[in-house]
């Protein structure tokens, strides 16, 4: 799993407090999981960084010289300015297994979409419990070999790494029929082969009829 570097204080945990925090352009934050909770704030052009990116992050916080390992847990947005008001993290340790979502890379384009077929994406990311050394960046996934009316399930993606919440048999992509589409198991060549017979046919069809006339 990346990391990312985040440099924080310890603040206090009143509504003043809070809101002067936020004018000098920081961002109140909490950090739970461990023996007890820590109140701290951050820069919030560094936590811009964190959050405005589909990649997920193992953090090492500086709290005022005192190092934690966390992951992004929760965020509270401004509901008119979309500005970042408040964060929890959650504490990690090494032998405790975390649970978070991870971002799913569809590698390729399908077969079935190369003929017509429409693709359809029901799961982006993927929630995941291991420990934090185990956790991926990305669930890549290649989906060339895809074909009209194929999906691939999370029974198809395990691994011993780290553990899928979701059932085996819940849809992760798919490409679905769509008006004109072309069959996949038709391919060029018997196309090509379908032509040349229908003309052979047609030219047969032709003399039959020459020596017709000729009777």
């Amino acid at each position: 799993m990346k990391t990312f570097a985040l440099a924080a204080n310890v603040r206090e945990t009143n509504k003043i407090a809070n809101r002067a925090l936020r004018n000098q352009g920081k961002v109140p934050c909490v950090l739970y999981g461990g023996e007890k909770q820590v109140y701290f704030s951050a820069s919030e052009n560094d936590l811009n960084k964190l959050v405005n990116t589909p990649d997920v992050y193992l953090l090492n916080i500086d709290i005022d010289g005192e190092n934690f390992q966390a992951i992004l847990q929760d965020i509270q947005f401004h509901p008119l300015t979309d500005r970042i008001i408040h964060i929890d993290f959650l504490q990690v340790f090494e032998d405790k297994e975390v649970t978070v979502n991870i971002p799913v890379n569809f590698i390729g384009t399908p077969i079935g979409v190369r003929n017509g077929g429409n693709l359809l994406i029901r799961k982006r990311a993927i929630r995941t419990r291991a420990i934090a050394a185990n956790l991926p960046d990305a669930i890549n996934i290649n989906i060339e070999e895809l074909k009209i009316g194929q999906f691939l399930y999370i029974g198809d993606v395990r691994d011993d790494k780290y553990t899928f919440l979701a059932g085996d048999k819940s849809v992760i992509v798919g490409v679905k029929t769509a008006r004109g589409a072309i069959e996949d198991e038709e391919t060029e060549e018997e196309a090509e082969d379908a032509t040349q017979e229908s003309s052979k046919e047609g030219e047969d069809s032709t003399n039959e009829q020459s020596e017709s006339v000729k009777e």
